[in-house]
């Protein structure tokens, strides 16, 4: 067993800073890596230590295996923590650790490689016992195959990249008119997102739910599961908002998901933190969709409701530590529900909003949790993910994390740039999110609701609040030396223009 000293966080925002707080209370050092836009990140102020990367671009700076391996060797770093995204679950970057003897905070490479393959993973997890939705377990390898396969599946299907995920290479194809053009797109969507063109083909759940089951294995042979997040609320395949548990599932479903999603991952030797991921139908009848081997976005409401930290429990597996709990130990408690802040305009057809932040007001109180990765002046590059925070509730019912949520997203003030807050407080007035009643397609069909009109009384609040902001300009009134607080008077503009 080797004591873990000092980590090299090689990821940058929300992840690699709630990396360097587990860091902290374990005395661990922990080191930030970044790119020139991002040097005057939080990551980087909260770091022990912090080394350049290079230029913006992910190919020159996260994504690159060998700068990131040299900055590991020269600070004498023990661990690389991954976070997720970038090389989180790339196989080659973790052989690369275990060539160098430095301990890599996730699987090994070989389960990481065999997971990365969707089809042979299927082929894997059927082998197991495990349920797979209908489709071929393996590519397809040409147009003639293609239509004699859908035929066999049977229309809608779905068209997924053989070496990827999280939307990219996704096709839904209703129709064979459509067939050929969706493959053609989407394997060039797949070469270009992941270097490989293979294209699989799965039969269409209609009305689905996607959700995943949170596991931990040791070095040792155990392993547990840590109940489900409901990850339904999805926009364009990419999720937004998180629950756990799922309004959906019921007490046995939940116990059977979990007891295979353990099995499953010890069957191919997997070891640390991962998520079974499971489409599961109106029915009950649940699906292997995929594993992912690395620390999910919406661990935060897992920790939330076990009381367990997710990121510790990686390193105390990577560093040869046994679990310290048994299933029967593991109690969630409560509900917690995750929002993803993101720096896009939900009136723009969430187009991304890069931009300085001059103002930020981060909620607070009872049962809220902000991992964020910005602060005030920071500015938002372009070159990344526009995921900014991760604003998490947590109650003793559903009703209460709701009400907690809302009251934290109505406190949450960020100006400068555009964020999704707006929408959030859309979903969680709606009443079917409410009854918990919704599948994958809600956002789709919310989207094609025309949002509600204001009453008399907001836009004239509004209007006279702008107002009041104007003629104190005409009066010689600056934003340096204000009269009263002009922070406040644009936040109230701001705050209800959004809620136009």
């Amino acid at each position: 067993m080797k004591k873990i000293k000092k980590i090299l966080i090689a990821n940058r925002g929300e992840i690699a800073v709630r990396v360097i707080r587990t860091c902290r209370e374990m005395g661990i050092t922990p080191v930030a890596v970044y790119s020139e836009v991002d040097r005057q990140a939080l990551h980087v102020r909260l770091a022990e230590e912090a080394y350049p990367l290079g230029k913006a671009l992910p190919a020159e700076s996260y994504l690159n295996i060998e700068k990131i391996i040299a900055l590991a060797k020269k600070c004498q770093a023990d661990a690389i923590h991954p976070g997720y995204g970038f090389l989180a679950e790339n196989h080659q970057f973790v052989r690369r650790c275990e060539e160098e003897g430095i301990i890599f905070i996730g699987p090994p490479s070989g389960p990481m490689e065999l997971l990365g393959l969707k089809t042979i993973s299927r082929q894997k997890m059927r082998e197991a016992g495990v349920p797979i939705i209908p489709g071929t377990l393996e590519p397809v390898k040409n147009e003639k195959e293609l239509f004699e396969q859908a035929e066999m599946i049977g229309f809608p299907l779905l068209l997924k990249a053989s070496a990827g995920g999280g939307g990219k290479g996704l096709r839904l194809v209703r129709k064979r008119e459509e067939l050929l053009s969706a493959f053609h797109l989407a394997a060039s969507e797949a070469e270009a997102s992941f270097g490989d063109p293979a294209i699989y083909l799965e039969k269409y759940i209609d009305e689905p739910h996607h959700i995943e089951i949170q596991i931990l294995i040791d070095n040792y042979g155990n392993g547990v599961y840590l109940g489900e997040r409901e990850c339904s609320m999805q926009r364009r395949y990419q999720k937004i908002l998180e629950e756990t548990p799922s309004p959906f599932i019921d007490d046995e479903t939940r116990r059977k998901m979990g007891e295979i999603a353990v099995a499953a991952a010890k069957s191919i030797n997997y070891r640390n933190a991962g998520t079974v991921e499971f489409i599961v139908d109106r029915n009950k009848n649940f699906y292997f969709l995929e594993v992912n081997a690395r620390l999910q976005v919406e661990h935060p409401i897992t920790e939330m409701v076990t009381g367990i930290d997710l990121v510790r429990a990686q390193i105390d597996i990577a560093q040869g530590k046994p679990l310290p709990f048994t299933q029967e130990e593991i109690r969630p408690q409560g509900w917690a529900i995750e929002c993803r802040i993101m720096a896009e305009d939900p009136f723009q057809d969430f187009l991304p909003s890069p931009g300085k932040i001059l103002y930020l007001h981060r909620p607070g109180g009872p049962g809220i949790r902000d991992d964020s990765g910005i602060i005030e002046g920071y500015t938002v590059p372009i070159e990344y993910d526009a995921l900014l925070s991760k604003l998490i509730a947590w109650g003793r019912t559903r009703e209460e994390a709701i009400l907690r949520l809302r009251r934290a997203l109505q406190e949450y003030q960020i100006y400068g740039i555009k964020t999704t807050i707006p929408f959030f407080l859309r979903i969680l007035d709606h009443p079917d999110f409410l009854a918990g009643n919704y599948t994958t397609h809600f956002l789709e069909r919310l989207e094609k609701e025309p949002p509600a009109v204001p009453g008399e009384d907001l836009v004239a609040i509004m209007a006279a609040a702008v107002k009041a902001y104007y003629d104190s300009k005409k009066q010689g009134a600056s934003l340096s030396k204000p009269r009263g607080n002009p922070w406040k008077l644009m936040g109230r503009i701001e705050f209800f223009k959004n809620r136009l």
